[in-house]
């Protein structure tokens, strides 16, 4: 015999599922994208990595400063837990201000890179420039031309900003190379792909046969990276920002769904995909907590 619910069972299990989705939305509206924080890790060795040589690469990508999601409190926050790490390097990855879809107040620029002049590393911060911070500009959007605001106040703080250039590191006798990109797609709101990313000329400026370390915006590019670059370091897509069971909704089917998201390894080339700090276009995230990557590349030296 078919024996169907109760009325206060048909309501209850609806009250039950309303209670569920709304803690669900709760979370992913206020409490991962704005009190979660983590350290996600990853160790390797690249092929031709230069023996003896051990750096620990702090990454911070995809800020987004902005009240509510990401006060002044929240970048103090950020800094001393990337400063915790004892990082031999910070590299800071693009994407300063937020867009204007989720931010119900600016937070002054200024104000952002007095506070990022924190981070402290033997080896350095370094930073480059994503396209929130070329979208954040209108007057370098109009002139398609820059420095945009993002580098001008940081170089003040004395954080150098790449954009197509490479430099040479020395750690405990060993040489590398770090390379920054320009971003990939600098004038979309004004109807251009054109992007400022010249991936030949900057490898050109390696000289030796030193390993090299390469920072980009948007991931994309590490489709034509050659093997020449032991380690890619991207951001840009948060992760997608909302990852069920590994996946992100909103780029399964996108190009960009192949590099969506942490540790990519094709052929001899290895790409580390940061799920950043900030949000961007909507004011959720979930599944994928705001993060500070630490890579470990090489083996530490044995005493």
């Amino acid at each position: 015999m078919l024996l169907l619910p109760s009325r206060r069972q048909v309501l209850g299990g609806l009250s039950a599922s309303l209670l569920a989705g709304g803690s669900t939305a709760c979370y992913a509206f206020c409490v991962e994208p704005r009190f979660r924080l983590v350290t996600t890790a990853y160790a390797l060795t690249p092929p031709g990595w230069t023996p003896g040589l051990h750096l620990r690469i702090a990454v911070i990508a995809d800020i987004h400063v902005c009240e509510p999601w990401m006060p002044l409190a929240r970048v103090e926050e950020i800094v001393a837990a990337a400063n915790a790490l004892s990082p031999d390097l910070i590299l800071l990855l693009g994407d300063y201000p937020a867009s204007r879809t989720v931010t119900w107040r600016r937070v002054p620029l200024t104000d952002f890179a007095k506070l990022a002049a924190g981070l402290r590393a033997p080896l350095g911060v370094h930073a480059i420039l994503g396209n929130h911070d070329w979208w954040d500009d209108e007057a370098a959007m109009r002139a398609r031309k820059g420095p945009v605001e993002s580098r001008r106040l940081l170089e003040a703080q004395g954080i150098p900003v790449m954009e197509n250039d490479a430099i040479r590191l020395v750690k405990d006798g060993h040489a590398f190379w770090l390379a920054g990109l320009a971003d990939q797609e600098p004038f979309l709101p004004v109807g251009s792909r054109r992007s400022l990313a010249d991936l030949p000329g900057t490898l050109a400026k390696v000289s030796d046969a030193a390993p090299v370390i390469l920072m980009a915006h948007e991931p994309d590019i590490f489709l034509h990276m050659p093997e020449r670059v032991a380690l890619t370091l991207a951001g840009h897509t948060h992760g997608g920002q909302i990852r069920i069971f590994g996946t992100s909704p909103m780029l399964i089917g996108t190009p960009r769904e192949r590099y969506a998201y942490g540790h990519v390894v094709e052929g001899r080339r290895h790409l580390i995909v940061s799920g950043g700090l900030g949000v961007s276009k909507v004011a959720v995230r979930f599944g994928v907590p705001p993060e500070i990557v630490l890579v470990e590349l090489g083996t530490p030296a044995t005493v």
